[in-house]
């Protein structure tokens, strides 16, 4: 009788085991940014909503109004039951049209707002950082003050040059304000100029609010240019980045929104893939 409860209570150990491991790491459905899509969405906004749809995904990342008004866009989506949670903007328009920014942001349904390059000339200095922290925090202020919206900056690999103990990144997240500057992370741009994506969710943790999912094409070296072909962009699992690790460290760090980037030519053949690979990830 003892011989068979050790054999069950192993047995449910080893089931346990199993079934941990046969856990989903990725269960939600990705976001997806209008960028990946922007030739079509230049064509046809609601066509390309209807696309994207099909394919499962309902969280939307505009980066353009695509000459439409933001009521127009806020329509098309709840007509097909979607979503924008981030709505992307340039830099000037952030700092010189915050408050617009603001109002089509809040009629999109946009919980965050946020910019994806600092206009510069290389290299990233820290007097260019020193000037994105006070117009971030300025505008960050607005944003959330005005109308409950969260600015995110979105990194672009120029910004890792070093610094310090550190590099400018690191700069610009400890210098700015975290009740009214937070961060979109891009994996790719992380990776490319040569830091570690998943340490650096788990460094600066609740800071990070966004990812922008993306890998690089395996035989490409990167540098601090902020800078690639879009061919380098490809399905995620098929490049260099460890996708696992940056998905667990996101997910201990409470990342809320996740979107696919692709910016290759051939991206209609790629998604699908990214999305099939992250359905069948497991811890």
């Amino acid at each position: 009788m003892k011989n068979l409860i050790n054999i069950l209570f192993f047995s449910l150990l080893v089931n346990g085991a199993l079934s941990a491991q046969n856990k989903p790491l990725f269960p939600q459905m990705p976001g997806m940014v209008s960028y990946t899509y922007r030739n079509s969405f230049q064509k046809d906004v609601a066509a390309t909503l209807d696309t994207i749809k099909a394919l499962g995904i309902k969280d939307m990342e505009f980066s353009n109004l695509f000459g439409k008004k933001a009521t127009d866009i806020r329509k098309m989506l709840d007509e097909r039951g979607m979503i924008c949670s981030s709505f992307g903007v340039s830099y000037p328009d952030l700092t010189t049209k915050t408050r617009e920014v603001g109002e089509n942001a809040k009629t999109l349904g946009a919980k965050f707002v946020r910019v994806a390059w600092i206009p510069h000339q290389a290299p990233f200095t820290l007097e260019i950082a020193k000037k994105t922290v006070e117009d971030f925090n300025k505008a960050g202020k607005i944003l959330k003050d005005e109308f409950g919206i969260i600015f995110c900056y979105h990194n672009h690999g120029y910004e890792f040059y070093p610094y310090q103990n550190g590099t400018f990144f690191d700069y610009i997240v400890q210098n700015t304000n975290p009740r009214y500057v937070s961060f979109e992370i891009d994996i790719l741009w992380t990776f490319f100029p040569g830091a570690d994506p998943a340490q650096l969710i788990l460094k600066y943790g609740k800071r990070f609010k966004l990812m922008h999912l993306k890998d690089l094409r395996k035989g490409i070296t990167g540098n601090l240019s902020g800078g690639t072909a879009v061919e380098n962009d490809v399905a995620l699992g098929t490049g260099q980045l460890d996708i696992p690790a940056i998905l667990k460290a996101a997910k201990k760090a409470g990342i809320k929104h996740y979107y696919i980037e692709d910016e290759s030519p051939v991206y209609y053949l790629q998604v699908p893939k990214t999305i099939e690979y992250l359905k069948g990830l497991k811890y």
